[in-house]
């Protein structure tokens, strides 16, 4: 449910709509792209995972891989990218909370959303799992529900419908009406959304059975992708023309236009709660997500040592403080900056997803290497290697081009780049181009963060020590 809840956000129910808005119809062909890019990834991360299971996930793979710098540097970068989502989703949820009590400042919302997260996870790593699980099942219901209504609609089944039939996906315009390039203009909206679906390898780490919760998560990304993602935006342009006035100026979110078009606009409330629930998971997971990275990056010794120290239920207490902190000065910080000055803060991490696939790609391609020389076969196996991973390669980075010649992207691109610069030189400065050394293939059963030559669940660091986060046997 983690892995589900990671790849259904609030872009799929609202930020859709721009997408349909630039590529028509073919945005299917827009998801389809971004959505085998994720899957390749994916595969290539569970390969990694499920032979070395670890909360640093694809950093302490780049450590092995590719040298300390390359962890170091990709672990702040991805750390950076979930602290700034913390006040991007509480601002999106205390809109949501201020249209239904206009009373209550919308700041204080986005203030209180992120403390009650910050407190279930500093509890227990148990709960955060439980709240995905639910907030995974509220969108997960949500989503088919819609669907199966969408099917009545087009097959004429839906009584009250304003609409029947898949005639959109051909008649105002035809599929592809801005042309092959809108398609890729429109992948790069959507490219992002999937953003989230890796951070099943983070959390499978602190479960009992790491490496089949990894194998079952990874094999199942392709019927996700294609169920919630191609299957609901299937029925938008399907049943609504993609440049209706109100879809494509962004005044009603794709999913609340074609419920209005199928009679049933009524349920747009229901879809609010929905959408504030897909907000409060993005927001949960991105307090998670950013501890748990912050937790492996101390362990190595690339952050404060109090970050990798764990409560007894072992939750890395200060590392998720650490993480909130700054979450807590982005949403004072997006009231009180001028918007332009939070908008390049955003813009700086506008690319990071892309970077974190590259790493993972060229982590991949030469762990597969170290594990084949080991004779370790791991649970799950990257298609086609090598030949798959360069040419995913090869696609991030024409997805890279792409955004240079974007211009609503190139600002983006060029912050991100700026900061990972910025980065990657201080992670050459600090450790040069050092590899760790690790086995190429970790025991099934060695704990997470567990360094060579340490007793089980604690890693060494200089006579320090700091207890792995405790593999929890709740739900």
């Amino acid at each position: 449910m983690i892995s589900i809840a990671g790849v259904i956000g609030a872009g799929l129910f609202v930020g859709s709509a721009k997408a349909i808005a630039t590529a028509g119809p073919a945005v299917l062909i827009s998801y389809a792209l971004a959505g085998s890019l994720v899957v390749l990834v994916m595969r290539m991360l569970g390969e990694m995972a499920t032979a070395q299971p670890d909360t640093g996930s694809f950093s302490t793979y780049a450590d092995r891989s590719l040298g300390r710098w390359a962890g170091f540097s990709i672990g702040w970068l991805y750390w950076w990218f979930w602290v700034i989502v913390i006040p991007v989703e509480a601002t999106a949820g205390a809109l949501i909370l201020g249209d239904w009590f206009p009373a209550v400042p919308q700041w204080a919302f986005a203030l209180l959303i992120t403390a009650l997260l910050v407190g279930t996870n500093l509890f227990s790593v148990g709960n955060y799992g439980e709240f995905e699980f639910w907030f995974a099942l509220v969108k997960v219901v949500a989503i088919v529900a819609f669907i199966a209504l969408g099917v009545a609609a087009i097959l004429g089944l839906l009584p009250g419908s304003q609409t029947s039939g898949v005639g959109h996906l051909w008649q105002d315009g035809g599929f592809m009406p801005n042309g092959l390039g809108s398609v890729f203009a429109a992948m790069l909206i959507t490219m992002f959304t999937f953003m989230g679906t890796e951070i099943v390898t983070i959390a499978a780490a602190e479960s009992p059975h790491p490496e089949a919760g990894i194998r079952k998560a990874v094999n199942s990304v392709i019927w996700r992708i294609s169920l919630f993602y191609l299957g609901s935006i299937f029925v938008v342009v399907s049943l609504v023309a993609w440049n209706a006035k109100d879809l494509a100026s962004g005044a009603s979110g794709s999913y609340q236009f074609t419920l209005e078009q199928m009679g049933l606009g009524r349920l747009t409330t229901v879809l609010e709660f929905v959408i504030l629930t897909a907000v409060a998971s993005c927001l949960n997971s991105a307090l998670y997500t950013a501890s748990r990275m912050a937790f492996s990056l101390s362990s190595r010794g690339d952050a404060p040592a109090s970050w990798s120290r764990t409560t007894a239920r072992g939750v890395p207490a200060a590392a998720i403080i650490a993480s909130s902190v700054v979450g807590f000065l982005g949403v004072i910080g997006n009231y009180l900056l001028p918007e332009a000055i939070f908008g390049y803060l955003l813009a700086t991490s506008g690319a990071i997803a892309l970077f974190v696939y590259l790493v993972i790609a060229l982590s991949q391609l030469r762990m597969r290497r170290q594990l084949d020389r080991a004779g370790h076969t791991p649970q799950v196996r990257m298609w086609l290697y090598p030949w798959l991973t360069w040419l995913t390669i090869g696609f991030i980075g024409f997805v890279l081009v792409l955004m240079l010649v974007q211009e609503g992207h190139r600002l983006e691109l060029a912050l991100s780049l700026a900061l990972a610069a910025v980065t990657v030189v201080f992670g050459l400065s600090r450790h040069g181009r050092t590899r760790a050394d690790v086995p190429a293939a970790a025991p099934a059963n060695a704990p997470a963060n567990a360094g060579p030559g340490t007793e089980a669940g604690v890693a060494d660091r200089g006579g320090e020590t700091a207890a792995a986060p405790v593999r929890s046997t709740e739900r």
